[in-house]
This record gives C-alpha cells, structure tokens and sequence, in this order.
C-alpha cells in the first residue's frame, strides 16, 4: 500500500470503532435518567415520599384563623386580663403579629355587632404597637359610640384631633356629629362643624341635612338659609353600585333613595302588620281559652249544683220515705193494736160465756 493512504485507513478504522462506545455512553445516560426519576426499592415498587420534618401538613388561612380568633374570644368573660391572655397565648408561636388575621376577625365582629369585644381586641393590639392606622382608630371610635361610651369616644375624638389637626379625615367628623345629633348634644355638634370650616373640610351632604334639621328645630331660620346658600345640594354624586363606582345625578339619587325607603317602608310595614296579626290571633287565642275555661267552669258549677239539688231532692226524698215508714209504723202500731184489744175481747167474751154457763149449771143443780 502506498504510504500517503495509511493515514487515511487509520483514520477510517478509528471512525468505525468510535460509534459504539458513543451510543455505550447514551445509553448509560438514559439509564442514570431514569433511575433518578423513580427510585426503586427492594420490593420492586416506587419509594414512598414522606414530607420534610420542617414543613407543615395542613396549610391554615388567615379566614379560618380569624374565625377561630373570634371563637377564642368569644368564650371568655369580659375581664380585661382574660380576655388578654387568651389572645397571647393565641399568637405564641406566630413569627409575626398576624395583623391580616387580628382585621378580619375585627370586620367578622363587626359584623355580628359584638362592640365589646371589638374594643378589647383593638385595645390589645395597640397595646401590641400594632395597627396604628386611621381606620383602626375609626373602627374604634364607631364601636365605643354603639356601646354608650361617650366619654371615651370623646376623649380619642379629642386625642386624634390634636395630633393629626390638618389631616384628620372627613369620616371623623361626620361620625361626631351624627353622635352628637342623636344625643341631641347640640352645642358640641356645633363645635365640630365650626372646626370642620375653619379647617376647610367640605361637609357631605348627611352633615349639612342635619345641621339643616337643627337649625330648624332651634328655630334659627337665618342660619339655616345662609348654611343651604353656602353648601347647596351637588349635581352630581359618586355611589359604588356592585363593586364599581358609577355617578348618579341628584335627582335620580333622591328616587333610588325615595325607592329604597318604600322598600324598606313596605317591609317595615309588613312586618309591623305581621307582628299585629300575631298578637291579635294571640289574644284571640287567649280569648278563646278565657272562653273555654268559663265554659268549664260553668259545667262545675253547673254540676255542683245539680249535684246539690240531687243531693237536696235525696235529702227530700229521704226524710220522705222515713216519715212514710213512720206513718207506716204507727199504722202497724194501731193495728196491732187493734187486733190486741180484739183478742181481749174475744177472751173476755169467752170468760164472761165461761161464767155464765157454770152459773147456769149451779142453779139448775
């Protein structure tokens, strides 16, 4: 062979003998892949996979665990320490104070009305130093004016003012002055509104209607015209309609209101004439029973006294029969005696016949 083909074969040869172990390390390949997908144990079967010692089974949401706040809260007594400790012992083994859980049970009390216990537990968490926000305080404030502590809703009505004097929202103020409209506390709910102009808040339509009202009652018709000059009723208004914010004119405003208030009229006077008719079938009832318990009493007295006239007619009858029996009596009495005086009679008669015989016998002797 000529010496310039020898490399040329030897290249060829190592081509041919190179494939095999290329696809040999495929196909090892493949296996690893396999094997480290499903790992496969002595009994010929896939490993069961146990979750890590770190990681927890259930997964609890903050719905369920507000729920179960609420519950814990609601089983205690209304002592402050109580009620602290249960709340405590409750977020023990949280990393972080849960406040998304600690709002939603504060929005499920409130819901069910529960204003005392919505006060312990806010009162707990700014104790916590924890959710300092305007609309906890608001939150505050609302369940404090329904539970009848006025005194202490002043007082953090006084505090909030103070510390935030320029940006206090406008809620504050309308809260206050519905509070103080319904106490009829007209000097303070005056106060507020000053402060709300100086202030340059712009009043909703709620504040205006019952400073308006006030106004009226006080017989300040001069104020009352000048307040309806300086705010007059908007065009326009903003009402959230299924989620979305949709702007309704005045008018149409004033109907959906005027229609919502039939609704709840017509509802109203349902229910008032429902409550009527069960208390009239009630005191039909009653009636009734009155009715049938006369009746009742009636028949016994009524059989009473039959069963004292029974029982005078047997008296009657009685003693009739014993002075018929007595009449009887005498009767038997007097024809015994009459048979008696008979016989001795008779007997006499038979003694006088007796004698004169044996006379008779003697004399013809």
């Amino acid at each position: 062979m000529h010496p310039a083909f020898v490399p040329l074969r030897r290249a060829n040869e190592k081509m041919r003998y190179a494939l095999p172990l290329i696809t040999k390390r495929l196909e090892s390949v493949k296996i690893t892949q396999r094997f480290r997908n499903t790992s496969v144990c002595a009994a010929k079967g896939p490993r069961p996979r146990y979750p890590r010692v770190w990681k927890s089974r259930k997964r609890i949401g903050t719905v369920s665990k507000s729920a179960n706040l609420v519950a814990c809260v609601k089983q205690r007594s209304n002592v402050k320490e109580e009620v602290y400790g249960a709340l405590d012992s409750f977020i023990a083994w949280e990393l972080e104070f849960p406040l998304i859980i600690v709002k939603k049970a504060l929005k499920i009390l409130q819901n069910e009305q529960e204003w005392k216990r919505i006060i312990q537990v806010i009162k707990w968490m700014l104790s916590k130093g924890q959710g300092r926000t305007m609309g906890t305080y608001f939150t505050l404030l609302n369940a404090l004016a329904e539970d009848g502590r006025l005194e202490e809703a002043e007082e953090l009505w006084a505090k909030l003012f103070s510390d935030n004097l320029g940006s206090t929202p406008r809620i504050f103020f309308d809260k206050m002055i519905s509070i103080y409209y319904h106490k009829d506390m007209h000097d303070k709910m005056f106060e507020v509104f000053a402060d709300m102009e100086e202030l340059g808040v712009k009043p909703s339509i709620s504040v205006v209607s019952m400073i308006g009202i006030v106004f009226q009652k006080l017989c300040m018709l001069d104020k009352y015209d000048k307040l309806k000059k300086k705010y007059p009723p908007p065009k326009w208004e903003y009402r959230y309609i299924k989620g979305k914010r949709v702007r309704i004119q005045v008018k149409q405003l004033q109907e959906f209101d005027k229609t919502a208030k039939g609704i709840t009229e017509d509802k109203e006077t349902e229910e008032i004439s429902s409550l009527e008719h069960e208390e009239v079938e009630a005191s039909s009832n009653k009636v009734k029973q009155l009715q049938e318990l006369d009746k009742i009493a009636k028949v016994d007295t009524e059989d009473n006294e039959t069963k004292k006239d029974s029982s005078v007619e047997h008296e009657e009858a009685s003693s009739n029969k014993v002075k018929h029996l007595q009449e009887v009596d005498k009767i038997a009495k007097g024809v015994t005696e009459d048979k008696e005086t008979e016989m001795n009679l008779s007997l006499k008669h038979e003694e006088a016949e007796a004698s004169s015989n044996t006379f008779t016998t003697k004399a013809n002797i």
